[in-house]
């Protein structure tokens, strides 16, 4: 069923005709009150947000016949591209889990006394992560069928300095991960390599910081013609980073090259 729109209470499905999924996994901002109530009120704004992505990559619908999964809650009540036991994606490094406590900037989220137990952190993956997840790979599942290969594209956005805990000093405007190279093939690396390379515009890198969350990881088998590959955008490019405004000038000029990616993505 193509260029259909599927909604529920924790996701929304735009199924298109191409052999495209874009997944949002962040862009959801939403806390329940009940849960808000026990988070300190900085969090309960929920300010490691992917802000705007769902608005960034909204012309995939139309100009490329994308499908979009796009989430309604935040990654405070559970982080969609963590692992479901909540495994370390990247050991050694400070990063956030399944169901965080801490913000990107190292700061506790729950007030003293309300940090998730094993048991509501279970219940959380079984509420909120488990949906989306089945809708996820049932999408793939229809793409390939259909098209006999698909790209998953994992769309994300970080602010792009001043974030210590994460990383020291700036980030690349663009940040393309490939679980080093295990979730897509190389010539489909090399021809997002190749986009990057012949733009002036922005500053980039592959595998380096984010290289890619649970869902590039999990879902990417090109031996299976499922290709993933993640798009960490540093918010800078597309949105001013104190206000949280969208920029619909400098965002035009990334969804340019935002499209050029994706059209080498799903080429055969």
């Amino acid at each position: 069923m193509p260029d259909a729109t599927i909604r529920t209470d924790t996701y929304t499905l735009h199924r298109g005709r191409s052999p495209l999924l874009v997944s949002l996994p962040h862009d959801g901002s939403e806390i329940p009150a009940a849960l808000a109530a026990r988070m300190h009120e900085y969090a309960q704004a929920a300010p490691d947000t992917d802000w705007h992505v769902a608005r960034l990559y909204a012309f995939v619908r139309d100009a490329l016949g994308a499908s979009m999964l796009v989430p309604r809650y935040s990654r405070y009540v559970v982080d969609l591209n963590r692992p479901p036991d909540d495994t370390s994606l990247y050991p050694g490094q400070n990063t956030t889990g399944l169901c965080p406590t801490r913000t990107f900037r190292g700061q506790p989220i729950y007030v003293e006394g309300e940090v998730p137990d094993e048991a509501e952190v279970q219940a959380r993956v079984g509420t909120w992560w488990q949906p989306y997840h089945a809708a996820l790979s049932d999408e793939l599942t229809r793409l390939k069928a259909t098209h006999g290969r698909v790209v998953l594209w994992e769309g994300h956005s970080i602010r792009g300095d001043d974030l210590p805990f994460l990383f020291d000093g700036r980030l690349p405007d663009l940040n393309l991960g490939t679980a080093g190279g295990a979730s897509c093939t190389p010539s489909l690396q090399a021809r997002l390599e190749s986009a990057l390379a012949a733009q002036p515009a922005y500053d980039w890198v592959t595998n380096g910081r984010f290289k890619g969350g649970y869902i590039t990881r999990h879902y990417g088998r090109p031996a299976q013609s499922v290709e993933a590959v993640q798009m960490e955008i540093s918010q800078r490019t597309y949105m001013d980073e104190r206000s949280g405004h969208y920029l619909p000038h400098a965002a035009a000029s990334l969804q340019t090259l935002l499209g050029g990616l994706l059209r080498a993505a799903i080429a055969w």
